[in-house]
């Protein structure tokens, strides 16, 4: 690694819960709770806000399949709600890369998969290109760009409901470091969307 970069940040975007979880007590795929405040302006306006200067998608594996098969029917939707369908154009034509110790090979386009540490991944990414890599609401990525003190900006929606159970995204352990809240807005259902960009 030579530690040249180009200036990219790496950006993450995740929504908690006010006890700070990523989904519910049900487990990984419990995101009832999450899914009333989902579809509310200040929700898809922070998605407009995330990927508006993203140039490439970083995400698990997991969500990758998930979103793959979802958004790009969003994409085609002449129905859609103008930010979904432009947030779901972005991701099906922006540089996706996949952390996966499973596959093999991308199936999907503009797609690699890359089976290895996500700190010497950035680095890598940061080396070359331009625009923001934004770790694409992959909770697992965002913790290890914490704990690698990688990460130039949050992007995150803080709900109004306590979920009482479910992972944490900001666990014990993490370095500490200073952030500045460079965006504030509150929906209708009192959801928060907030930008906070580190301090270095």
């Amino acid at each position: 690694m030579t530690g040249q970069t180009t200036g990219r940040k790496v950006t993450a975007n995740l929504v908690i819960s006010l006890d700070g979880r990523y989904h519910g007590a049900g487990g990984p795929a419990d995101f009832a709770t999450f899914a009333t405040y989902a579809t509310t302006d200040v929700a898809r306006d922070q998605m407009t806000r995330m990927r508006e200067n993203a140039t490439t998608a970083l995400l698990g594996r997991v969500l990758a399949e998930g979103f793959m098969a979802f958004w790009p029917s969003v994409a085609a939707d002449d129905n859609a709600d103008p930010r979904d369908r432009a947030y779901a154009k972005w991701l099906v034509d922006t540089e996706k890369v996949v952390l996966s110790t499973t596959l093999t090979e991308a199936p999907w386009e503009r797609t690699r998969v890359v089976n290895g540490p996500v700190a010497d991944l950035v680095a890598e990414l940061k080396a070359d290109g331009e625009g923001d890599i934004l770790v694409n609401t992959s909770p697992s990525v965002t913790k290890a760009v914490l704990s690698a003190d990688l990460l130039d900006r949050m992007y995150l929606t803080v709900i109004p409901e306590i979920t009482g159970g479910g992972l944490r995204l900001f666990d014990d352990g993490l370095p500490p470091s200073k952030w500045k809240l460079t965006h504030q807005e509150t929906g209708e259902l009192g959801a928060m969307a907030l930008v906070y960009d580190r301090v270095r």
